[in-house]
C-alpha cells in the first residue's frame, strides 16, 4: 500500500484534532474508554483502509484507543444502523457518506434509522473525485448520435 501523501495527512491530522477538541470545552477527561469508529462495509477497501488510518492518528492524539469496526451489508445499511440505535456518548462514530446518508434513505423507503436526525457532523474528512472513463478502442459518440 502506498504511503498517504502529505495532503492526505494533514486531512487526518485535522480530523483527529477536530474530534479531540472537545476536550478543551469540557472539565471532564474524553475519551475515558477506547472509541470506535464502524465502517459499514466490508473490510479492505477504501473506506477501511481511510478509517484505519484515521483511527491511528485519532489514537496518537487523544492517547486513547481508537478502533475500527466493519459492520458490511445492505448497502452500508447495517452498519449505519448500528451507529444510529448506539448510545450517543461519543464513544461510536460512523464513516458514513453519501451513499449511507443520502442516496439510501432516498432509495429505501423503510430504512431501519432516520439519516436526518440520527447523526451528527463531526466534521468532513475527504473528497474523492469522479471520473468518467470509456473502454480503450471503443468509438466517440457525441451526445446528439
Amino acid at each position: 500500500m502506498d504511503e498517504p501523501t502529505r495532503w492526505q495527512r494533514r486531512q487526518l491530522l485535522a480530523a483527529a484534532l477536530t474530534i479531540g477538541l472537545p476536550r478543551l470545552a469540557f472539565a471532564q477527561d474524553f475519551p475515558m474508554r477506547p472509541i470506535r469508529i464502524v465502517v459499514p462495509f466490508a473490510p479492505g477497501g477504501g473506506n477501511d483502509v481511510f478509517a484505519r488510518h484515521l483511527a491511528a492518528s485519532m489514537t496518537d492524539v487523544l492517547k486513547q484507543q481508537v478502533i475500527v469496526e466493519n459492520r458490511a451489508g445492505a448497502g452500508g445499511t447495517i452498519g449505519s444502523d448500528l451507529v444510529a440505535k448506539a448510545k450517543p456518548d461519543g464513544y461510536t462514530l460512523l464513516l458514513g457518506h453519501t451513499g449511507t446518508l443520502a442516496i439510501n434513505p432516498s432509495l429505501y423507503p423503510r430504512l431501519p434509522y432516520d439519516a436526518k436526525n440520527a447523526f451528527v457532523a463531526v466534521g468532513p474528512l475527504a473528497s474523492a473525485p469522479l471520473v468518467r472513463v470509456r473502454t480503450l478502442g471503443c468509438e466517440r459518440r457525441s451526445r446528439t448520435t
